[in-house]
């Protein structure tokens, strides 16, 4: 633990630290910028873009070493891999629209081959006499030991500049995501708008191989925005929430690593984003798990009250043990069953408005208004005062249900 509470606070080495920072860049950048592709319901196309990634690290790193270098530089592979992405998102995008293939196993057909082609150029360039082929696997799952300045400062930038253009750009994105139809009739280029998520989803995968390699990152565009999903309805909050955990996530992520320098780093971040999103899934107040079935519960309640006070208001026997439950809790029945004075008031109401609604629904023909009621909601929170006093003149007076509106 003191281990775990010295790298959150980075005091376990400039290493660690220099990791850990640049990991939670990657992180809000991730979780921002894969926000629109999972509104977009695009997501598995993320998994093909980082696949696609690999023979270009690996074709980089042949033409550096044909050029007398040593084919490490981490500049030259990381344009190999943006321009190898971005081959396979052009590819995908070829075969859904000239083939009769749908997106799902176009990305699947890509992916596969690209990946192949790309462990096939690793186990070529494992075999050469020249260049530095030490560690170049670690793209595959990432590698933080020894990461340098300039691969913080790459991300660093990269990362600042994809938040920067989500954030810019949030406006179209949104209408695309929600109704590409619409957004299109607007004037809307919907295919310069999607390749403009895609980039920007292409430069996080980029920037973000040397830390958690390109199998992982796809974890980081998705799951924080999933788990941010429970949290919010509104686009601009979602894009900060989600940033927020995969920054969080990537920022212990490491610091669990450093303490334990035996577990990966990668790994360990993608598992801290299940964990945010397990979280999420199950204690967001208005989207999670437990609020549903409280809402659940609660609704159950009000069923039952509701019906138990009508069946007090009419004399009727109620056998139904949840029933008496909720009206002895509530006080309206006596443990014997016999009804309380406070019981008759309440069914006397309920009955009333029952009695109230089926006046309402002939005066009035407002399907907005009358559609709203279910038989628990008051009649005091959707009717005025004036309609009310009018639906009870008319209940006096014996009105007929079919009178004038």
């Amino acid at each position: 633990m003191t281990e775990l509470l010295n790298a959150l606070l980075l005091q376990s080495g400039y290493n660690a630290a220099l990791v850990a920072v640049s990991a939670a860049m990657l992180g809000i950048a991730a979780g921002s910028s894969g926000t629109f592709l999972f509104l977009r319901k695009r997501a598995l196309l993320s998994d093909a873009v980082a696949h696609a990634t690999l023979p270009g690290v690996g074709v980089a790193f042949i033409v550096m070493v044909m050029l007398g270098g040593e084919g490490r530089d981490l500049i030259g592979l990381l344009a190999g891999s943006a321009i190898s992405a971005f081959a396979g998102l052009l590819a995908v995008e070829w075969i859904t629209k000239h083939t009769r293939l749908a997106e799902d196993a176009a990305i699947g057909a890509v992916l596969s081959v690209f990946f192949g082609f790309g462990i096939v150029l690793l186990t070529i360039i494992q075999t050469m006499s020249s260049g530095k082929q030490a560690g170049l696997e670690s793209f595959l799952l990432g590698s933080t030991a020894g990461m340098l300045f300039q691969d913080a400062l790459v991300i660093a930038i990269g990362g600042t500049l994809a938040v920067v253009a989500t954030y810019t750009f949030r406006r179209p994105m949104t209408l695309v995501a929600f109704d590409a139809d619409f957004a299109a009739a607007s004037g809307r280029n919907v295919e310069r708008i999607d390749l403009a998520i895609m980039g920007l989803v292409m430069a996080v995968t980029v920037i973000g191989l040397k830390l958690v390699g390109l199998i992982l990152i796809v974890a980081m565009l998705i799951i924080p925005s999933v788990a941010a999903r429970f949290w919010t309805n509104h686009t601009n909050n979602l894009i900060w929430i989600a940033g927020a955990f995969g920054g969080v996530s990537a920022y212990v992520g490491t610091a669990i690593s450093a303490a334990a320098p035996s577990i990966p780093t990668g790994p360990v971040i993608v598992l801290i984003c299940f964990a945010i999103f397990a979280f999420s899934m199950m204690f967001a107040p208005n989207r999670g798990v437990v609020a549903a079935l409280a809402a659940r519960r609660i609704f159950q309640i009000r069923v039952h009250r509701r019906q138990g006070l009508l069946a007090i208001a009419r004399d009727e026997a109620i056998h139904d043990g949840l029933t008496l439950k909720v009206l002895t809790r509530a006080g309206f029945i006596r443990p014997d069953g016999v009804p309380t004075a406070e019981g008759r008031t309440q069914a006397a109401k309920a009955l009333r408005d029952e009695k109230r609604w089926e006046v309402a629904r002939a005066m009035n023909r407002d399907v907005a208004v009358i559609g709203r009621y279910d038989g628990l909601t008051p009649i005091e929170t959707v009717l005025t005062n004036d309609e009310i006093a009018e639906i009870d003149r008319r209940i006096n007076a014996r009105a007929p249900l079919g009178g004038a509106g």
